[in-house]
């Protein structure tokens, strides 16, 4: 594993082998020192460091037009990467398609986590197919998206996404470049947002420029991109969220996955 100079007050002892996080205040302190010193570097600085200091056990969460761009930079950085995605069993077919375009074009293995069975099925029998049109999409996002992201982050240290704080100014807005992730594990997983600070524009760019495939339902005015019948097209001048879960008040549009976001805006 190539293991990286790291300076910024991160001890010698995780520059020289590779440690997975314990419940330990000295890596308390280094993730929160990291956070602090790599808030305004560049997406590929947080990523070499993230790569290098977790090694096999950390992924990249794989949905979107940002987990894409973080794909072509982590693969820039090393020539393996481990990625995941969720299939909630309800995605759009060009989604479907585009899992396996990213795997070829990138020639890496892509980990399909599916949607818990058991609780599908009893919330369909119980509920029906819609019924999140009535009370809210959280239940089916929890059997859907948020039980396949824990069995899949159960077995690891660490975790990228591709969040921005300009994606939903009412629950990401603060949203750090490293954090621990509380919402999953013992309350020891790093979670990294490289692109916390970059804006929509920077991620297209990027694409443009390094020729990174895209979801082909961008083309047809789709933003953010979750499961079928959540997600719509925007209008021009319409936030890119406004497409997801359109029918719930807006402060609160978060699947599950980030559940923390909510929480420390509220």
């Amino acid at each position: 594993m190539l293991i990286i100079t790291v300076s910024h007050n991160i001890s010698s002892r995780s520059q020289e082998k590779e440690i997975m996080p314990e419940k330990d205040p000295e890596i308390i302190k280094e993730i929160e020192q990291f956070a602090e010193d790599y808030k305004d570097s560049s997406p590929q600085e947080i990523l070499e460091y993230a790569l290098n200091r977790f090694g096999s056990g950390i992924s990249i969460a794989f949905s979107g037009a940002e987990d894409v761009v973080l794909i072509d930079m982590a693969t820039k950085i090393k020539a393996q990467v481990s990625v995941f995605s969720l299939d909630t069993g309800r995605l759009h077919s060009e989604t479907y398609k585009f899992f396996d375009v990213v795997r070829e074009h990138y020639n890496i293995p892509l980990e399909i986590f599916f949607a818990n069975r058991e609780k599908t099925e009893e919330l369909v029998l119980k509920k029906g197919m819609f019924s999140f049109y009535k009370d809210g999409h959280q239940e089916c996002c929890g059997a859907r998206k948020v039980d396949p992201l824990r069995r899949s982050l159960s077995k690891r240290s660490a975790w990228i996404t591709g969040q921005r704080k300009d994606q939903s100014p009412n629950t990401r807005a603060e949203i750090p470049v490293a954090e621990f992730d509380l919402a999953f594990g013992d309350g020891t997983l790093v979670k990294f947002n490289p692109l916390a600070n970059w804006t929509s524009k920077q991620v297209w760019d990027y694409i443009r420029e390094n020729d990174v495939p895209y979801n082909e339902l961008h083309e047809k005015g789709y933003v953010s991109i979750g499961c079928e019948p959540c997600t719509r097209p925007v209008l021009p001048g319409q936030h890119e969220r406004e497409g997801r879960w359109w029918w719930e008040e807006a402060t609160k549009k978060e699947c599950g996955l980030h559940s923390g976001n909510v929480r420390s805006q509220s």
